[in-house]
């Protein structure tokens, strides 16, 4: 969800005027856990980037303090501005407030909605006022930590829309999620984090090419069968990965694999040829899928 930060203790360096946050080896501990272990940002203005990666990873740990809601344990970090939430915490007029408001409800389709209680929206529309909220006092840097998690897919495409309409005006979107199709769909460029560090960055169809093949054919045998296959298969693709429920052959032409496969006499109860993701490459950075 959204959250708001004061005003910031430090403006970024003259040299760099288009960051809007900086940080170098910034790590965050709990005791003796490390979360965020020395990465380093650079986000410039206009732009929309991500932070992939599972539970754990670091994700909102370094969201959190670039919210400057959770004070960093060690590194710098620079923030030129900042998300602002509620028009009069901030100088706003009533009269502009309310218009500002009027225009946000149209923006995110929730005008129908305006004299409803907020515990009788659902759970999408929650969401949205959220986020409407956050843009009250037109900021121009928006922080989203897991911006869609629990919304069903219609809730979830209505939000991307939204999400990069505001990209085009101008604001700057940070945001972490563990959904791989919402990083290709809403990020320029994110990073890849797994045990608190940065494994890969770059924007998505960069770090698919870098990372795996063009195509990946998805076979399904019986329960406890894919780790004695996947030798049977090893040399049709560049890589095989073994998951407890299916093997993986990453492939540059995924219907040849399949064809040899069955020239093979094995015979899967399911297949799937796709394209890489970003889980894929998320895969074979860390050796496990984005959702565990």
């Amino acid at each position: 969800m959204p959250h708001t930060t004061p005003e910031p203790a430090t403006s970024l360096a003259p040299d760099r005027p288009t960051s809007l946050i900086r940080a170098t080896g910034l790590r965050k501990s709990y005791g003796d856990f490390e979360a965020v272990r020395g990465i380093d940002l650079d986000v410039p203005a206009g732009e929309a980037f991500g932070f992939l990666g599972p539970n754990g990873a670091g994700k909102s740990s370094t969201m959190r303090m670039v919210a400057a809601v959770s004070p960093p344990t060690s590194g710098e970090l620079r923030i030129r501005d900042n998300l602002v939430v509620y028009g009069r915490y901030f100088g706003l007029s009533r009269a502009e407030c309310a218009s500002r408001a009027d225009e946000l409800l149209r923006f995110f389709q929730l005008t129908e909605k305006a004299g409803q209680k907020v515990d009788d929206l659902s759970g999408g529309m929650k969401r949205r006022l959220t986020i409407a909220r956050s843009l009250i006092n037109q900021p121009e840097l928006l922080l989203l930590d897991e911006p869609t998690t629990g919304l069903d897919p219609q809730a979830r495409h209505v939000l991307w829309d939204k999400l990069f309409r505001l990209k085009q005006q101008g604001v700057t979107l940070v945001l972490t999620t563990h959904y791989m199709d919402e990083a290709e769909q809403l990020c320029d460029r994110l990073v890849v984090m797994d045990k608190g560090e940065i494994v890969a960055e770059g924007s998505p169809l960069a770090l698919i090419r870098e990372h795996s093949t063009r195509e990946v054919t998805e076979l399904r045998f019986g329960v406890g069968e894919h780790e004695s296959l996947a030798e049977q298969v090893a040399d049709l693709a560049a890589r095989v990965e073994v998951l407890p429920d299916r093997l993986l052959l990453y492939t540059e032409d995924g219907e040849e694999a399949l064809a040899k496969v069955h020239e093979r006499g094995l015979r899967p109860a399911a297949v799937l040829v796709r394209r890489s993701t970003l889980e894929d490459v998320f895969l074979h950075l860390t050796g496990r899928t984005l959702v565990e």
